[in-house]
């Protein structure tokens, strides 16, 4: 069996007990190298094979879990933060289904996530954002024309930007095309979200490359944009006495 496991933001203890469990288990281990914390290695039982795929290409990859199905040892995939964004996993479970090879996805907490948890913020507040756009600057590898930068931030909700740190010039330029932020929009650069040398740097849309060079940060950090990060908001419905649903009876 072939087991796709997030191995979550960066924090060792910030996987889940199942992946964990799967890692203790495994007879070999293929990583993200450039981008999982190495310290999640210590789950693995004594004289388990472990792979860094940082310098592999998708048929490497898929020769190393072959051999795994053959010798009938059981083979983690550990992708950063939640194989399901950003992961490249599709490519690798549709070439295990074409040679009939078992797999199974265990889900992890995303960077996004960790990223919010580092700013003490809460993505979704009453009047002022209810939605959140996952997204990436355009580079080497293109994004569909209707999910370019400009035309998500058109939105003016919360964005949080993947792999997308390198760009940041660009990126202030296509969050002002979109017109809905200004460059004294609130924003920020979480580095490393969870990790021991996490930092973050809060600052404006107008100032996300300034504040990139001044702090010499050009990767694994997550860009977050919107006024969720300050500023007012209403209090929420749920908890407000006033308020009545099936677990509670309003008062005035």
């Amino acid at each position: 069996m072939i087991h796709f496991v997030g191995a979550g933001p960066g924090a060792e203890d910030l996987i889940t007990v199942r992946g964990a469990r799967l890692l203790g288990l495994a007879g070999q281990i293929i990583y993200a190298g450039s981008l999982v914390n190495p310290a999640l290695l210590a789950y693995k039982q004594e004289g388990c094979r472990v792979y860094d795929s940082a310098g592999m290409t998708l048929e490497e990859v898929l020769d190393v879990m072959r051999q795994g199905e053959q010798e009938g040892v059981d083979t983690v995939r550990l992708h950063t933060g939640d194989p399901a964004l950003y992961g490249a996993i599709r490519e690798q479970m549709d070439a295990l289904e074409e040679r009939g090879i078992p797999y199974d996805v265990t889900p992890g907490v995303s960077a996004f996530s960790g990223a919010a948890a580092a700013l003490k913020a809460e993505y979704t507040l009453p009047q002022v954002s209810q939605s959140v756009i996952i997204t990436r600057m355009e580079g080497r590898t293109p994004v569909p024309e209707r999910e370019r930068l400009r035309e998500m931030a058109r939105h003016g909700c919360t964005m949080t930007l993947f792999l997308s740190t390198g760009l940041l010039e660009e990126v202030e330029r296509e969050l002002l095309a979109g017109g809905a932020y200004t460059p004294d929009t609130p924003a920020a650069i979480v580095y490393k979200a969870t990790w021991p040398d996490e930092q973050v740097f809060r600052c404006t849309v107008g100032t996300l490359a300034r504040t990139a060079r001044e702090h010499q940060i050009t990767r694994m950090a997550l860009i977050t944009v919107g006024a969720f990060l300050e500023g007012a908001y209403e209090r929420s419905k749920l908890y407000d006495p006033a308020f009545t649903h099936g677990y509670r009876e309003g008062r005035s």
